[in-house]
């Protein structure tokens, strides 16, 4: 993705750091993705009955981690209130995610891999509350 050289461009000023918003909005793409992907191999798993809330705390980081990343990627007419709760949002759908994740990752790999990336969005969002201004 050219998130950095979109930041970058933006002819305006920018609110946050703009390496650091890149490298959140890069990561909050992984995670979605990660998350998508755990989830659709949590349905194809033989103990898929015993994985319904890792594939819905896995769908629900995917789709709020997208949103946020859009919202982060928007610079007009910037709102500080908006962003953060949902950055806060985001934190808390991604420590939802990898917990359950984690208690999952001894047995399936995905779990595992996908915990790891949450692991690393949590850090990287709250991060980014602490630079909204």
């Amino acid at each position: 993705m050219p998130v950095r050289e979109m930041i970058d461009d933006y002819p305006a000023a920018v609110h946050i750091d703009r390496a650091a918003l890149a490298a959140t909005v890069e990561l909050l793409g992984e995670c979605a993705q990660a998350c998508t992907a755990c989830a659709d191999a949590c349905l194809a798993e033989d103990s898929v009955l015993d994985l319904t809330v890792c594939i819905r705390s896995n769908l629900d980081c995917a789709d709020i981690c997208e949103v946020t990343a859009r919202i982060l990627s928007r610079n007009t007419g910037y709102d500080s209130n908006v962003t953060r709760v949902q950055l806060m949002a985001c934190v808390q759908a991604c420590i939802a995610a990898r917990d359950e994740c984690d208690q999952h990752a001894a047995m399936h790999e995905h779990c595992r891999v996908c915990a790891d990336v949450c692991r690393k969005c949590v850090t990287a969002c709250q991060s980014l509350i602490d630079k909204v201004d």
